[in-house]
C-alpha cells in the first residue's frame, strides 16, 4: 500500500480562481514575542485543493456540513483526460455508482484554458449515480467562463466537486485506488480546502 498526497501546498500568493480572495499567510504569534508560534491565514473557501458544496451555487442547496461523509471518501476511478479540451461523456461510459471519479488532465496548477467537463459528461455522471467528481484543473468548467453548466448539473444533484487536485497522472493505471478528501467542518460552508490523499494498491 502507498499513500500519495494529491494536495497543493497552501502558500502566500498561490494561484486562485479569478475574483477569489488572495492567499496570505503570516505569523500572528511568535515564540520570540509570545512564547508560541501561531500562523495567521487569509484565504477563500475555494483556495488550493478544495471541495465545492452544492450551496456554492444556490442558497437553497445543502451546505458543506449537511453532506454525508461518504461524499469525501471511497474507491476512485481515474479517467485519463490529458490532451482533451471539452471532455465528452465517452471516457465515463464504464463508470458506475459508488465511486469517486477523478479526472486527470495533467494541466499546470492554476493555469487557465484547461480541459473541462461538457454538460453531457456531467449529466451522464449524475445519471450513473456518481456524487463526487474531482479534477486536477482549476475548475470542472472552463476558466474563464460566463456560465457553469458542469457545476450546475453536478451540484444540483447534491454532488461534491473537488478541484485543484495534484498528481492525478500518477494514479492512471495504478490499480485499486481509494481517495480521502475531507473538508474542514465549516458550519454553513460553501466549500473548503482539503488534504486529499490517495491510497494505492
Amino acid at each position: 500500500m502507498e499513500l500519495l498526497d494529491l494536495s497543493a501546498p497552501i502558500e502566500t500568493g498561490m494561484p486562485v480562481y479569478p475574483g477569489d480572495p488572495e492567499v496570505s499567510l503570516g505569523p500572528a504569534l511568535t515564540v520570540a514575542r509570545d512564547g508560541v508560534n501561531v500562523l495567521g491565514l487569509h484565504l477563500g473557501s475555494h483556495s488550493g485543493t478544495h471541495v465545492d458544496a452544492p450551496f456554492h451555487i444556490d442558497d437553497a442547496l445543502p451546505t458543506l456540513d449537511e453532506l454525508p461523509l461518504e461524499r469525501f471518501h471511497g474507491p476512485a476511478v481515474v479517467v485519463d483526460a490529458r490532451g482533451l479540451g471539452s471532455i465528452g461523456p465517452e471516457p465515463f461510459e464504464e463508470v458506475r455508482a459508488g465511486v469517486i471519479v477523478l479526472v486527470a488532465t495533467g494541466w499546470p496548477f492554476g493555469g487557465h484554458g484547461h480541459p473541462y467537463l461538457s454538460a453531457e459528461a456531467a449529466r451522464l455522471l449524475v445519471e450513473r449515480g456518481v456524487r463526487t467528481v474531482g479534477t486536477d484543473a482549476l475548475s470542472v468548467d472552463p476558466t474563464p467562463a460566463d456560465d457553469f453548466p458542469a457545476h450546475e448539473i453536478l451540484l444540483r444533484a447534491h454532488a461534491v466537486i473537488a478541484e485543484n487536485l495534484r498528481g492525478l497522472d500518477r494514479l492512471i493505471g495504478a490499480g485499486p485506488v481509494e481517495v480521502s478528501m475531507f473538508p474542514l467542518r465549516i458550519t454553513g460552508g460553501d466549500g473548503s480546502p482539503v488534504r486529499a490523499v490517495a491510497r494505492v494498491g
